[in-house]
Parts: structure tokens; sequence; C-alpha cells
């Protein structure tokens, strides 16, 4: 009887080995790796520099370690730069590439209005028209000389700026000039071989471009993440969404219209919000939550909260990555040997 036999068995027992019951040391296995895992600031269309810090990260990541890691981006893939045809690529064929890293492509304010301009972004779950989100805004119709070519009667309010002709040509706060519209998109019209403000655009995007900036996801949430802190390593949850959640708007709220892609709203702020995304809300600071953001134009990493879009879209600032759990900050720019 194997009542008998265990009682018999010695742990080094055969019956041990080929029966598969545990012992007491195997209750208490050995603490599991942290996973590590990269968060990728704004791209904004600059392919070289892409390829440059991916292989950055894979030369000062184990490669054990680099083949399963997280990988999220925090969005903004388009505009600036001269070529978001070829980081749309890129992105693409990653997980064909590296089958056993999981990759999160977050929404950016710029991948959100491309998608709005492509026709590509979820109806509004109320049945409303994407019209009514103009409503707000058309004060600045003019000034930011909206989209009026084919197919705009019904385009979402960030499609049309998007596409629009700026009538201002120098934007004072960043001290240079407009690249077409209010979103410097001119740059993407002419990665896919057309003119800035053309609707020739809409047949000139792949289709698994399309697909790609539709499965955008709007928020991210991890359950445990590992991350060093002053006080040694902590486990926290993450949340990671292109701008911030807002201070205060009750968390869980926000976290819900995100998921949903709720497109009734003309300006979603955590997409596109500045002073209002930039902490992390009061109730998060109860059980630890990292943050993680790009959008600001700055690096910024205080406490949990992550902001990491050193390059804001400039030809000569460099595109970064946070490495977690060691918060190792690398650049495009830097000089890895491989």
């Amino acid at each position: 009887k194997i009542s008998e036999k265990i009682n018999q068995a010695s742990p080094s027992s055969h019956f041990y080995k080929h029966k598969n019951i545990k012992t007491m040391e195997d209750n208490n296995p050995p603490p599991t790796k942290p996973r590590v895992v990269c968060c990728i600031g704004d791209i904004h269309g600059y392919i070289t520099k892409l390829q440059n810090l991916w292989s950055n990260l894979e030369s000062c990541i184990n490669p054990s370690d680099f083949e399963t890691a997280l990988v999220i981006f925090l969005g903004d893939y388009c505009d600036r730069g001269p070529e978001t045809s070829k980081v749309l690529d890129f992105l693409i064929a990653l997980p064909s590439k590296y089958p056993k890293q999981s990759h999160v492509f977050l929404c950016g304010n710029h991948d959100f209005a491309f998608g709005a301009f492509l026709g590509v972004l979820p109806s509004p779950p109320d049945g409303s028209e994407f019209c009514e989100t103009w409503k707000e805004y058309e004060m600045n119709e003019e000034r930011e000389g909206w989209y009026k070519g084919e197919s705009f009667e019904n385009m979402h309010l960030q499609g049309r700026r998007w596409a629009g002709n700026h009538t201002v040509k120098f934007n004072a706060v960043k001290g240079i000039d407009y690249k077409g519209s209010i979103y410097d998109a001119a740059p993407t019209f002419e990665s896919y071989g057309v003119p800035h403000g053309s609707a020739d655009l809409m047949k000139a995007v792949p289709n698994e471009h399309k697909k790609f900036l539709a499965n955008l996801v709007w928020i991210h949430e991890e359950d445990d993440v590992t991350i060093k802190t002053e006080e040694g390593i902590k486990r926290c949850k993450l949340i990671a969404v292109h701008a911030g959640l807002e201070k205060n708007k009750p968390v869980e709220q926000q976290i819900k219209t995100l998921k949903a892609k709720d497109t009734r709203i003309p300006k979603v702020a955590p997409l596109s919000g500045r002073k209002d995304v930039w902490e992390i809300p009061q109730e998060l600071t109860k059980t630890p939550t990292i943050i993680v953001s790009g959008h600001h134009a700055k690096l910024h990493i205080e406490g949990l909260r992550l902001i990491i879009d050193q390059g804001g879209g400039f030809e000569d600032q460099p595109v970064a990555a946070i490495v977690l759990p060691s918060l190792e900050i690398v650049r495009d720019t830097d000089h890895l040997v491989k």
C-alpha cells in the first residue's frame, strides 16, 4: 500500500524520486528572480534612434533576462521625426522576432490623432457622432487650421487638428516652426509618400499599420513589478499611461474610461494632459504604485513616479528607456560594447 511505503521511505528513496511527492524543502522554493521591465519613451518617427536604443538595451541587459522581458512602449510613435512608417514596421515585427518577450504598445496623444484621421478609433460608446467632439473647441478651428478635406464631416476633433494646417507658423513654446499642424504631423504624411494634409494618406497607410494603431491600449496595469528604492527592493503595482492619471479624479473611474477607449472625449487628459497628470493621485499612495509615462519631454524620476521622455521629438535629443528593477536609464546615444 502507498501509505505503508510512505512510512517506510526516506526523502532520498526511489519512491520520492518517482512518485513526485514533495518533501518539506520543496514547499519553500528559492525566490524567483524579478522579471526585467523596460519602459521606452516617445520615439516620434526616429527609426535610427529606436534601433540604436534597442541595440543598447540588448547590450546592457543579461541575455536571458532580455529574452523574457516585459517591454512597455509609452506611446507617440509618429510625427516630428522623418520615418514614422519605418518605426511602425519595427514595432510590428517585434513579437515575432522576440517571441518570449511581452510587448505593450500604449497609445500616445499623437497616435490617437493619427488613428482619428485614418478612421480607426472605436466609435463613441453612446452612439454619438465624432463631430460632437468639435463643439467645445470650435473657437480654435481657424487658428489651428483644422482639416476640411475628404471624410472630415464625421472625424474626431484630434484627427482634424492633426491633419490641419496651423496658421501660426512659429511654436513659441518650443522655439521652432510647426511642421504642418499643431501636432507636427507633416513628416508622418511624407513618410508614407504623400503631402501634408492629403486624404491620400488614408489609402497610403498599410492595413497592418492601421491595425497596429487601432489596437494600441490607452492604459496598462501590472500587479507585481519590482523596483529598487532607497528603502530597498519593493514589489509594486505598475500603471503605464502616456501622460499620467489626473490627480483630482477617482482613479477607478479613470482606469475604466481608459480601458473602454471612450472616444466621446474631445481631449483625453491621461493621454495629453500636462500639470494635472504630473503627480501620482493621492489614493494610489496607500499601496505602492508605480506610474510610468512619456509625453512630457522630460526625464523625471521621483519616488514611484517615472516620466521617461528625454527626447520630446527633438532631433538633437536622445530617446531614453528605464529598466526595472535597477532604474538604469539607457539612451540611444549611449556607446555600449556588445
